[in-house]
């Protein structure tokens, strides 16, 4: 790993830890093209595209942003503590492609602004995911990081993706997967979904009053009935609490929702 110092003075920058898994060879395009949900073959070396791992029944594995090294060469990066998971199901899976798969380890830095890297709309404003370089800015905490993640309504591993939903539910479908591509683990399901039913849940940002920070998993109800959970949730610096939450599609956005915690509005 080859490290380089930027200096973004003016420039807000934050730690983004991640794991890494990197796959190269002849056949890798075509392999990961089979695996995963978007359309990563088409990538130009130096581009990226977000793409899900999935199993057959369309259940997350993994979230991933990939990046095209090279013509046979791949990094997938992905949350922290997944990418053991990544690796042994392209593993397990590559059957006589002739592809090498291994983890690798780089330093993630997330930089708002004009910065060459990879470049990320997980935090509403613009900004890039620099590897491999220690970055000198105006240093984000992780919680001012989560809080603009929470604000910019963008999914994250083990709150709002994981085994209990469905990409569309997510709003995954809109950014990870390509609905023109060829075959791979999970499409038939998410294709019917898509041009057969509906998501019967959605997640939507949510605001609450405070004082209290609410817990992962909070009922929401409308009208008496549970129609929904709380699954993210990040102070303001005015007191206010941001959230994000899985609601069910039938209730308005306008819709008044009610907690243990006190009112909660819907932000869309």
């Amino acid at each position: 790993m080859v490290t380089q110092t930027l200096r973004v003075a003016e420039q807000r920058v934050a730690d983004r830890p991640r794991d890494f898994v990197a796959a190269r060879g002849p056949d890798t395009a075509d392999y990961l093209q089979r695996m995963l949900s978007n359309d990563v073959e088409t990538l130009a070396v130096g581009e990226t595209c977000d793409a899900l791992l999935l199993t057959a029944k369309a259940r997350v594995i993994a979230a991933l942003r990939v990046l095209r090294r090279g013509e046979d060469d791949f990094l997938l990066l992905t949350e922290p503590g997944l990418g053991e998971a990544v690796l042994a199901t392209l593993v397990r899976t590559r059957f006589a492609a002739k592809v090498a798969i291994a983890a690798e380890e780089h330093r993630n830095t997330i930089v708002f602004g004009e910065a060459e890297g990879l470049p990320t709309h997980d935090y509403g404003d613009p900004a890039v995911e620099v590897l491999d370089a220690v970055v000198e800015g105006e240093p984000l905490s992780a919680e001012e990081l989560e809080l603009l993640r929470i604000e910019a309504g963008t999914p994250a591993w083990g709150r709002e993706i994981d085994d209990r939903i469905l990409p569309a539910e997510a709003g995954l479908d809109g950014t990870h997967v390509s609905f023109t591509k060829g075959c791979y683990p999970g499409q038939e399901p998410i294709a019917r979904l898509r041009y057969r039913g509906h998501a019967n849940r959605q997640l939507r940002r949510l605001a609450l009053g405070g004082p209290e920070l609410p817990a992962a998993d909070l009922e929401l109800r409308h009208d008496g009935k549970a129609v929904g959970r709380v699954t993210s949730a990040a102070r303001r610096a005015d007191g206010s609490i941001a959230a994000l939450g899985f609601i069910r599609t039938e209730v308005a956005l306008d819709a008044v929702l009610t907690s243990d915690l006190g009112p909660v509005r819907q932000r869309g």
